[in-house]
């Protein structure tokens, strides 16, 4: 009998089942900020490869923008980031998470 191996988005059908998760993983105002600035981090890199042609400042973006959201994890929300088990919904729930606090959605 073989196992199968448990992937990452099995245990959510879509984006829109895991969104609320990742919310409950953003419990204190501190995560959501740090989130929000690596976010806003890693948008102003990008637009400035892009203008300056530096590629090399895209080695920056994981840099800027997991630091700040792992910093808010551990030691505001003292949990693990959903990074580690569901990488590709972790990383448009940033951007989601983002848009709804520029919005007025959720709270800053």
């Amino acid at each position: 009998m073989t196992q199968s191996v448990q992937t990452s988005h099995d245990r959510f059908a879509s984006f829109a089942d895991f969104y609320p998760y990742y919310l409950s993983e953003h419990r204190t105002p501190m995560c959501r900020r740090l989130h929000f600035i690596g976010t806003t981090l890693v948008l102003t890199v990008l637009v400035l490869a892009i203008a300056l042609q530096n590629l090399w400042l895209l080695f920056a973006i994981p840099v800027v923008g997991y630091g700040f959201a792992w910093v808010g994890h551990f030691f505001f929300d003292r949990n693990r980031p959903a990074t580690f088990s569901h990488p590709f919904y972790s990383l448009l729930g940033d951007f989601v998470l983002f848009r709804d606090m520029l919005v007025g959605r959720i709270r800053f």
